[in-house]
């Protein structure tokens, strides 16, 4: 398939800038995949369209302040780095801008030293690998010194750096929110729960080539990126049974589709189950002909043109029912990406 069958016309004034307030009160688009029908709610309904025995699994992963600005050792030249992947305890992958100011060998410091980083390598893309010292725990020094990588196309300022976590996030490690979660609020799961359904947690860390744009022609051509996920053996006994009981398995966000396939993919239980605990480092790339192994409906924000996760739920409900849907979004003025409004396929 071709980069520019996923293409469409966004006008710039509908990409949200701002979360919806209250989290549950940004607008909801139905789809039925089945009929072909589009229907207009607000995310605060979602509530109706869930059958007891339904299975809503979430992404549990935390965003983490991965935006450091610190300056070269010697010059002082301001250097900004934006930490991807943790490679071990002290060794992330990273983005380095300007990338050309930072040699091999050479240091950034950060807080007036309490933090420093030395970059230790360039990989073939571009990205660099930086050894980080200080002193205690990490995670509470990228606490005191980082900042929230929002998306380049958020330009307005956040003022609580919680609105860009679901309110069920733990483990930290994301460099992205997974978006479709921000829809949430507890009230709204308990609310979930009451009328039946059985809402678990899985893990994928979310990576900035999340928004690495596809430059193939040809999308089988497209290289993607690598993102760390993993499931424990309660929640994976769980998915396995809802399938044989043939109970739905619903998505919340591509990167819960992505961690639950990948898995599906790489389970070896003899015993059937179509889950087995697992973790582990996934680049699975889901395009239209993909044949789905576990999930069944999918709760998702609006995504950019020609991106990789169009080319997802294109698979998922069909290339034309998604532009088709696309284009209602539009005409109806939703707000998209990060921030914006929701869809539920089913």
């Amino acid at each position: 398939m071709r980069l520019e069958d996923f293409d469409y016309d966004l006008p710039e004034r509908l990409i949200a800038q701002t979360p919806a307030e209250p989290r549950d009160s940004s607008r909801l688009m139905l789809v039925d995949k089945a009929k072909g029908e589009i229907f207009h709610y607000l995310f605060q309904d979602i509530v109706q369209f869930f059958n007891a025995g339904d299975v809503l699994v979430l992404n549990k992963t935390r965003v983490i302040p991965a935006r450091l600005i610190g300056q070269k050792e010697g010059t002082g030249a301001k250097i900004e780095v934006l930490l991807l992947k943790r490679i071990d305890r002290d060794r992330w992958e990273v983005l380095v801008k300007p990338g050309k100011r930072l040699k091999q060998g050479q240091t950034v410091v950060f807080g007036g030293g309490l933090l420093r980083g030395e970059l230790i390598g360039i990989l073939d893309d571009g990205n660099r690998i930086i050894h980080f010292t200080y002193s205690g725990l990490f995670e509470e020094v990228l606490d005191s010194l980082g900042e929230m990588p929002l998306p380049p196309y958020i330009t307005a300022k956040l003022n609580d750096k919680e609105r860009y976590q679901t309110v069920y996030a733990k483990e930290n490690g994301s460099a992205a929110a997974p978006t479709a979660g921000l829809h949430f609020t507890e009230e709204l799961l308990q609310r979930i729960r009451d009328n039946g359904v059985e809402v678990l947690e899985v893990l994928l860390h979310v990576g900035l080539g999340t928004f690495r744009p596809v430059k193939t022609e040809e999308i089988t051509e497209h290289q993607m990126h690598t993102e760390y996920f993993s499931i424990d053996s309660e929640t994976a006994a769980k998915i396995s049974l809802a399938k044989k009981e043939g109970r739905r398995v619903i998505a919340v966000g591509t990167t819960v589709v992505r961690t639950l396939e990948s898995a599906a993919g790489l389970c070896q239980d003899a015993s059937g189950n179509v889950l087995s605990e697992t973790e582990g480092w996934t680049d699975i790339f889901i395009y239209p002909g993909y044949q789905f192994k576990i999930v069944d409906a999918l709760i998702t924000n609006f995504h950019f043109p020609r991106s990789t996760l169009l080319m997802l739920v294109s698979a998922f409900a069909g290339r034309e029912m998604i532009l088709e849907a696309y284009q209602t979004a539009v005409r109806e003025k939703y707000r998209f990406f990060s921030f914006g409004d929701a869809m539920f396929l089913v």
